[in-house]
């Protein structure tokens, strides 16, 4: 349930149209956007049912929230959210590129990737310390050495550090490195992590599960807001279906569909969908074309040495090209498109407006 305040209303009105919902014994959060102020009511609401909501002070409409991810829901939070790294915003008309290699491996090749990445329009470097493999013999990432890695090519160029977060053990070590924690699709439904990470106060990337719904990406999002961190950014990495020819399907679909649904930016990675360089770029072209919020690229000097995935790293030249492309396409204004989308059944356009042309 949220109640939306009168424009303009003031502090005192809010404070104690909050303390009584607090008096009745409900949680709230308040979202303020441009111009509207929301109070949101957490839980069980059945009790409210009869009471002079729109009595209390600055109340003109009281609404109900259908979805079951509250906070991430557009529904309780209309404005788009935009999230600030270290200057770096994204969401709302922000739109970011992440690249970097999919694990870090020497040096020398994070600070030149981090150079490349910067050169070319990347505003945030990404790089995997930790690791999660299908293989137990598989490279599993350096661990702290690998953050400090990062943390070099930081210092070198400035960009924030996006890294993965793999368990609870972990949380101390990679919240010292990392700007933005990125929380993997095999973790998307890990929900003891997901609410340790909502307790922090850094950015999270939230990839969506392997097989996973847009209601269960949205749910594992709420996870990690109800713990009071509401700078989610939901990572679109593709899932897994009966088709063989790519890694993971990418469906590009989604991400209007989740504009509509939910505040939080949306970002593509077309890297692990694809699985494979010549077919990454396409795949990022479409998601930034489709209004996608950013992308999170893997890029390589030397694929064929890489120690994860060097098969989806682009090449610096690959990446260079890309970014020429995206930069060249127009802008896309999400509201403006929405607009026809509030037009009734009844909006019918009559025959005489052909005559027109």
């Amino acid at each position: 349930m949220v109640l939306v305040m009168r424009s303009g209303v003031s502090e005192k009105e809010l404070q104690e149209t909050i303390e009584q919902l607090e008096k009745w014994g409900h949680k709230v959060s308040v979202s303020r956007g441009e111009k509207q102020v929301i109070i949101g009511v957490i839980g069980d609401k059945s009790d409210l049912l009869g009471k002079p909501l729109t009595a209390l002070p600055g109340v003109i409409k009281v609404l109900e929230v259908s979805a079951p991810y509250k906070r991430a829901s557009r529904e309780f939070h209309p404005e788009d959210t935009i999230i600030e790294v270290d200057g770096v915003k994204i969401g709302g008309g922000h739109k970011v590129v992440i690249a970097g290699p999919c694990s870090v491996d020497k040096l020398e090749n994070v600070v030149y990737l981090a150079k490349v990445a910067k050169k070319h329009g990347a505003k945030m470097l990404r790089g995997g310390a930790y690791k999660p493999r299908t293989s137990p013999y598989s490279f599993q990432g350096h661990g702290e050495e690998g953050l400090k890695m990062l943390y070099e090519a930081k210092k070198e160029t400035g960009l924030p550090i996006v890294t993965e977060l793999m368990s609870i053990p972990d949380i101390d070590v990679v919240y010292k490195y990392a700007d933005v924690i990125q929380i993997g699709a095999r973790n998307m439904q890990n929900f003891p992590l997901l609410r340790e990470v909502g307790k922090l106060d850094k950015p999270v990337i939230l990839k969506n599960g392997i097989a996973s719904t847009v209601k269960e990406h949205l749910m594992a999002a709420e996870y990690i807001m109800s713990e009071g961190n509401d700078k989610v950014i939901l990572c679109l990495r593709g899932t897994r279906t009966y088709e063989t020819a790519v890694r993971n399907t990418l469906d590009v679909t989604l991400v209007p569909i989740m504009q509509k649904m939910t505040h939080l930016p949306i970002i593509v990675d077309p890297s692990h969908a694809a699985g494979r360089r010549e077919f990454v770029s396409p795949l990022a072209y479409a998601g930034m074309a489709v209004g996608a919020d950013g992308l999170i690229i893997e890029i390589h000097n030397c694929p064929k040495k890489a120690l994860s995935d060097g098969e989806q790293a682009l090449l610096p030249r690959d990446f260079a090209y890309l970014m020429d492309k995206i930069k060249k396409l127009p802008a896309w204004n999400q509201k403006e498109w929405y607009q026809f989308d509030q037009q009734k059944d009844t909006d019918c356009i009559e025959p005489d407006f052909y005559n027109s042309f």
